[in-house]
């Protein structure tokens, strides 16, 4: 009777176990498809003159890999005139998307303006995760006149 009672409590015990267990499971698998990223990017020059193109080098870092993330990259410019275009030559308008490919990519500006200029670069995945990189650039002016670094007094 004794070995009964304790062979119907082991059971019971396994079968609680085996309840608890598989009702914590779930039938789904969890895939992550959105990880975080950013843009890096070389040190920019921030004097331009009319005319002048300054070359913005950059790089998509991803802390993970899902293989249907898709990039797309727009500008806007709030401050002075210009172009920006992508290093495959697409020209881009302002806040129209545009797919980007690689993670590896150049953007080039021209100035065409002799104001003051920023422009702001989002690169966005189709999860709704945005990077905003700004860069601004003021004006540099071409002077033919020497300038004064420092007034040292001559004595005789």
């Amino acid at each position: 009777m004794k070995k009964k009672i304790l062979s119907s409590i082991w059971v019971m015990g396994v079968l609680i176990l085996a309840v608890f267990c598989l009702s914590a499971c779930d039938r789904e698998l969890d895939v992550e498809q959105s990880y975080p990223f950013t843009v890096e990017t070389m040190p920019v020059q921030k004097d331009i003159v009319k005319g002048q193109t300054a070359e913005i080098r950059c790089t998509l870092k991803r802390e993970g890999n899902f293989a249907d993330t898709r990039y797309t990259i727009r500008y806007f410019q709030p401050d002075g005139k210009g172009t920006l275009r992508m290093d495959n030559g697409t020209a881009f308008r302002p806040n129209d998307r545009y797919p980007l490919t690689k993670e590896v990519f150049r953007l080039y500006y021209t100035s065409a303006s002799t104001d003051r200029q920023t422009i702001d670069v989002y690169v966005e995945d189709n999860f709704g995760q945005t990077v905003k990189l700004s860069f601004n650039f003021k004006n540099e002016k071409n002077e033919d006149t020497p300038k004064v670094i420092e007034k040292v007094p001559i004595r005789q």
